[in-house]
């Protein structure tokens, strides 16, 4: 969970990052070599579900499994059981689920987390399972040690016996703060020593120091030793990408050190919005975890303290956030590359009939940036449970949503172009339908919808000295879409925008221009878009008093 608690400035980063690529570049391959791997007897190669093979996450059947999912905080949320379904309904084949070892918030009981695992089995999810009451140890005096994660385990494992095919175990949440981060290594080995000297046999996940980002090298320092600690081979690391990866070099070098040394590393976190403290690079992680085929589990689905990070507004999946619309739906995102796993093979593994095909999609709701898309169901000899909609072009396909019905909404198109789009179904086997016919959609030329009805909420996330974090809601009042809109408002206390996410700024003076983002260009009617910024001020930061959309005054409040 990214958190401001002992980070770091960016230009010590830099700094130490430089140093260690510069210093450490010879040591790091021999420190990671494959070569390198202490020789496992056959009995401890043994493979029980979910497993680590060359590097990769495998299932029990040997096919590789690449997570793409979403982390959801459980434990602070208990009645949002919901959310597993939701979050499968968005494309996602992983959930981590945020547990408490009741060391530091409410304990999760043992009959409590085996109704997640039952949930992330009905809904089709591979389940990591973390206990969040690690984080920061050594920094934040509430956090708690490795050793005591390790023991509420134990208190689980006859509700996590069986579950291997499954269930990932995610020792502890970011166990290890700044400070003396290299203390980190002997307790991850001895905690996961505890673990298999009890019996487990799950792929275990150990996550990075450093509050998760590991930017000073401790745990791909010392991947190869703890790695080789484990007398099963079958764990894997975890790196959480804020605000200390914010350049593509610094993104690719860390993933690519893992792979060139076959050890098995996922995106365990990651964000996207930028903080006052960086702006994450989200576009390359999901670039190159896409193209090294490693795993990521964006933060988070929702309730965040900071709702910045919120992927679904009030857990409404109806509602997503810029964020969210990023994750779900953008270039590299889950929809697109998102497989679930082979073990959910249905009820009759011998079912090998695929799906009829859909019928031809027809479009409506056709904006500047969106269009519905709407086909007569597949039919199927047991049953569909789900549809692929894809991009058609070039001779080639791209998977751009998924639906659980016979419509879906495809967004972050571009303005007054043409597209080409059909649809597959898939049924509880995983066979796949034929192809649509296809529907050709060519989306409105923009320029701005006129406002209407709008009102505008505009808040204060954070301050600090000099600098502060504001957020703008943008609510459709009106009965139809609006799209390429352009919001306008002044700042009468000289603050000035440095970043945003969700749109565009420009600024003259104290009078600022807000155009859409891609994937907030249309605002549905009755629907809203968030917008989110960092920016300067001096001693006084009060908010505009007006705001216009496309001209046309909006409410506020």
């Amino acid at each position: 969970m990214r958190t401001t608690r002992g980070t770091t400035t960016k230009s010590r980063v830099a700094t130490l990052l430089t140093a260690l690529i510069a210093t450490l570049g010879l040591m790091v391959l021999g420190v990671l070599s494959p070569a390198a791997a202490q020789a496992r007897t056959p009995a401890e190669q043994a493979a029980v579900g979910l497993h680590i093979g060359d590097g990769r996450l495998l299932e029990g059947n040997g096919d590789d499994f690449v997570m793409r999912g979403v982390n959801h905080a459980h434990t602070w949320y208990p009645g949002e059981t919901q959310s597993l379904a939701d979050i499968k309904a968005m494309g996602a084949n992983t959930v981590r689920v945020v547990l408490s070892s009741g060391d530091r918030w409410t304990k999760n009981s043992p009959s409590d987390v085996a109704a997640v695992v039952g949930q992330c089995k009905a809904n089709r999810l591979i389940c990591v399972l973390e206990v969040h009451d690690t984080t920061g140890y050594g920094e934040d005096a509430a956090a708690a040690t490795l050793d005591q994660a390790a023991d509420y385990w134990l208190g689980l494992q006859d509700v996590l016996a069986g579950e291997e095919d499954y269930v990932i175990i995610n020792i502890g949440n970011e166990p290890w703060g700044n400070t003396d981060p290299a203390g980190w290594t002997d307790p991850t080995k001895a905690a996961v020593k505890k673990l298999r000297d009890a019996g487990f046999q799950h792929t275990i996940m150990v996550d990075a120091p450093n509050w998760g980002q590991d930017w000073q090298g401790v745990m791909r320092d010392n991947a190869r030793s703890v790695y080789d600690a484990d007398p099963t081979g079958n764990l894997i690391f975890s790196i959480h990408m804020y605000s200390v990866f914010d350049t593509a070099q610094e993104i690719t070098d860390y993933l690519n050190t893992f792979v060139d040394a076959e050890l098995p590393l996922v995106i365990g976190e990651f964000g996207g919005p930028a903080d006052q403290y960086g702006d994450p690079d989200e576009d390359t992680m999901m670039a190159a975890a896409e193209e090294l085929r490693l795993g990521y589990i964006a933060w988070s689905w929702s309730g965040n303290t900071d709702p910045v990070l919120d992927l679904v507004t009030d857990f409404d999946p109806t509602r997503l956030s810029p964020w969210g619309e990023r994750v779900f739906n953008g270039a590299d995102g889950i929809a697109q590359t998102s497989e679930e796993a082979t073990v959910y093979g249905g009820d009759d593994p011998d079912d090998a009939e695929a799906p009829t095909a859909p019928g031809t999609p027809t479009a409506s709701a056709v904006t500047a940036g969106s269009v519905t898309l709407t086909w007569t169901a597949a039919t199927d000899n047991v049953g569909v449970t789900g549809y692929d909609v894809v991009r058609v072009g070039g001779g080639e396909e791209t998977k751009v949503a998924v639906s659980t019905t016979a419509t879906a909404t495809v967004t972050g198109l571009t303005a007054d172009t043409t597209y080409t789009f059909a649809v597959y179904a898939r049924d509880a086997e995983g066979n796949r339908s034929a192809r649509s016919a296809t529907v050709d959609v060519t989306t409105d030329e923009g320029g701005g919808t006129p406002g209407g009805a709008c009102s505008v909420t505009y808040r204060i996330v954070n301050e600090w000295p000099g600098g502060f974090q504001g957020d703008i809601v943008i609510r459709n009042t009106g009965t139809s879409a609006v799209s390429g809109w352009k919001l306008g408002f002044a700042f009468a206390d000289g603050q000035t925008v440095s970043t945003m996410w969700g749109g565009t700024a420009t600024q003259s003076g104290g009078t600022v221009s807000v155009s859409p983002a891609s994937y907030t260009s249309t605002i549905p009617a009755g629907g809203s878009v968030d917008v989110g910024f960092t920016g300067g001020k001096k001693s006084a930061n009060t908010a505009p008093a007006a705001f216009t959309l496309d001209g046309a005054a909006c409410a506020t409040g």
